[in-house]
């Protein structure tokens, strides 16, 4: 007997293998983009609400998945991915989503599942507009780890302390200061005392 857990982890499944998002699985597949957000997994009185047949018909023609590897999915070993904390680029500069170290903290995250990455405090961002061309397109995921060592020539995300947050290359690091190459050529790049950053993370993987 199919559970209300196992069918929406391979959803989720699903959606990470093709680099995408549960929310962005929703997009391709025509559907609204909040289809499988994890606040519709269950009604308001707590029952347990279930993917309609529809939409599960759509996201398999739109990833090319077959019926016999989504039921392949739904038996999968659990321990083969796991779940980590989602959140847009966009709201990351917002008060209360990471502790001072740079670690996923508060409410407000949705979820992605994702394969395989030993830091425990793991996260991912999903790229909004084109600010970040060619590397990535609106829509886009990547994964970031903190307590990843970060060198130079590593595609880093950093938050300042007034807030921004960017996601570039680190050009060059010194005890005073920090240096980061734009992804977009047609961005500057940028500079900061080491003072004015807050944290600094490295980006070990990217839905293209």
């Amino acid at each position: 007997m199919l559970t209300h857990s196992q069918i929406w982890a391979a959803i989720d499944t699903l959606a990470s293998r093709h680099g995408m998002t549960a929310s962005g699985l929703a997009r391709k597949a025509g559907l609204d983009p909040t289809t499988f957000n994890r606040s519709k997994r269950q009604g308001p009185d707590k029952r347990l609400r279930w993917p309609s047949t529809e939409s599960l018909a759509k996201i398999l023609h739109a990833t090319g998945a077959t019926l016999d590897e989504f039921m392949g999915l739904l038996t999968s070993r659990p321990e083969a991915s796991r779940r980590i904390p989602l959140i847009g680029m966009a709201q990351a500069g917002d008060g209360g989503f990471f502790d001072d170290a740079g670690f996923p903290a508060g409410a407000g995250w949705d979820e992605i599942v994702f394969p395989q990455i030993a830091d425990e405090n793991a996260y991912a961002l999903e790229i909004s507009g084109e600010s970040m061309l060619p590397a990535y397109r609106d829509g886009d995921v990547v994964i970031v780890s903190p307590n990843s060592p970060v060198r130079r020539g590593d595609r880093v995300v950093m938050k300042t302390r007034e807030g921004e947050v960017l996601a570039k290359e680190l050009k060059r690091r010194t005890a005073k200061t920090i240096e980061l190459r734009s992804i977009n050529p047609d961005h500057p790049d940028r500079a900061f005392d080491v003072k004015d950053v807050q944290w600094i993370a490295r980006i070990v993987w990217a839905a293209q």
